[in-house]
């Protein structure tokens, strides 16, 4: 919390016109309100023990190259004013890492990126002045004071003047449903309403751009409901949205578009309407079922017409998902069905579905995004 306070909170660096200029920053939005191109983050890998402990601790550098681990990739992405723009990948992707250098948290290591026309290198107060964000992992919030004291307080350091700070947070309260439950101390409350206090601290100063990390995970299937209605609603503001996430159906319902994300890179980028219609021509067998043997699964990768398959275990009850992508499934199925039968599986659930963002991404790098 400290950390992330004196990096993207710094209220030293807020002047106290700032709530009043953020909030009127949309009559000089650009059509281009985030604008990324080519930026990179680079760590060097952490040496095996043993390698280098004493000349490290010396401040002496043994000689050979030193390896790197490539975080994020030389992405170029551009979000207009107004749009949900997903950044979809799975966990080590680089989404996060992305979304840390765009609020001024990670230095990149090269390429450049614009906030409402600010550099995050050049301009870092302005930029901070001009989005809120909710990280992943982060307590951005404290405990051990009340919701309202929270808003109170961070209006506070956002120099937010009182008589609009005010009406201000019993807005937010009212509208992310915690009035009822302002005055109670935030670790009473569930995950879903700590999620949401914190979204109304990143919307305390009005930003018109929100960055939403991982929004939904942890989240019961009836609170992430409830905060993706909510995300719907602050674009309807006319707000910027950069949304990571790593739950396909939530980039679908949510996003206007998607930037597909695997080690670094942006390997796909496009409304998910496009994205799907991209590999429209696969049918996708889907076929739940009980017994699978490693010979099953390798008879059916070597099947005549099998594009690419992916077996996924269901560990609730020892069943086995196994995804077939065919350009002729009416000729295929029959087939599958045999060899189900001959290795003594046992067919739970059949269906040939038209292909889904998961599809995509299955096809554009040959893993699941749960890999």
């Amino acid at each position: 919390m400290d950390r992330e306070r004196a990096a993207v909170l710094d209220s030293s660096h807020h002047p106290p016109e700032a709530f009043t200029r953020v909030a009127d920053s949309k009559d000089r939005t650009p059509a281009t309100i985030v604008d990324v191109q080519g930026l990179s983050k680079i760590y060097p890998k952490k040496k095996a023990s043993g390698e280098g402990g004493i000349w490290s601790k010396l401040g002496l550098r043994r000689s050979g190259p030193v390896e790197q681990f490539v975080a994020v990739d030389a992405i170029r992405f551009s979000i207009q004013a107004g749009e949900i723009f997903g950044l979809l990948g799975p966990n080590g992707a680089g989404k996060t890492t992305t979304i840390r250098m765009l609020c001024t948290l990670l230095e990149p290591t090269s390429g450049k990126a614009t906030v409402n026309g600010y550099d995050i290198q050049r301009q870092p107060n302005l930029v901070r002045q001009n989005l809120g964000a909710v990280l992943t992992g982060e307590r951005s919030i404290y405990w051990k004071l009340t919701g309202r004291e929270n808003l109170q307080y961070f209006a506070a350091l956002y120099h937010i003047p009182p008589a609009l700070a005010k009406p201000r947070i019993n807005e937010l309260l009212e509208r992310l449903d915690l009035a009822a439950r302002a005055d109670e101390y935030v670790e009473r409350y569930s995950t879903g309403m700590k999620q949401r206090i914190a979204i109304a601290k990143a919307l305390l100063a009005n930003p018109p751009v929100l960055l939403l990390d991982e929004p939904t995970t942890g989240l019961d299937p009836q609170s992430a409901r409830n905060l993706r209605e909510l995300i719907l609603e602050i674009k309807r503001e006319g707000r910027t949205i950069l949304l990571t996430t790593h739950y396909m159906e939530e980039a679908d319902q949510l996003c206007d578009r998607i930037g597909i994300v695997d080690t670094g890179k942006i390997i796909a980028l496009d409304t998910p309407a496009r994205l799907k219609a991209s590999i429209q021509q696969l049918d996708v067998i889907q076929a739940e079922v009980e017994n699978v043997s490693p010979a099953l699964v390798d008879e059916l990768k070597r099947l005549q017409g099998a594009e690419r398959l992916l077996a996924r275990d269901n560990n609730s009850d020892g069943s086995c998902t196994i995804s077939i992508h065919t350009l002729d499934s009416r000729a295929l199925l029959p087939t599958v069905i045999d060899l189900i039968g001959t290795h003594a599986g046992r067919v739970r659930h059949l269906q040939v579905a038209q292909p889904t963002l998961e599809d995509v991404f299955i096809t554009l790098t040959g893993k699941q995004l749960r890999d």
